[in-house]
């Protein structure tokens, strides 16, 4: 019986552009934003335009208790995500600059290696 030759049929994989610690960081973050509500107090503070919000006006834009928007914004302070700077007795909120870069980063699609890719032909499917 003769041997079959190996096709390389797939794009070898480039590895991980993620070293343990950052992977470890971005889980974090990411978990933080794995809440609806979480994510709606990020998109409100990214549409204040970098101006603090404060913990009054997201209660009611949220319809949550006091409790649970004040256990929301722990999560994401605790995460880097956002900052909290005492004015009195309210606490106001912003985004940490820079916070969601790398989570960004994770999903954008790097540049096209060196390898020369032909248009003309169109990939054999693979397995």
């Amino acid at each position: 019986m003769d041997e079959l030759p190996v096709i390389e049929c797939c794009t070898p994989l480039a590895g991980s552009s993620l070293s343990e610690e950052t992977a470890i960081d971005l889980e974090r973050v990411m978990k933080a934003l794995a809440d609806r509500h979480r994510l709606r107090i990020v998109n409100l503070l990214l549409r204040a335009g970098g101006e603090p919000v404060c913990v009054c006006e997201v209660q009611p834009l949220l319809g949550l208790s006091q409790g649970t928007v004040s256990y929301h914004l722990k999560q994401l302070l605790d995460a880097g995500v956002i900052e909290r700077e005492a004015r009195g007795t309210y606490g106001y909120f912003s985004l940490v600059p820079g916070a969601l870069d790398s989570v960004r980063g994770v999903f954008s699609a790097p540049a096209r290696s060196a390898l020369a890719v032909d248009p003309e032909v169109t990939p054999a499917a693979c397995c």
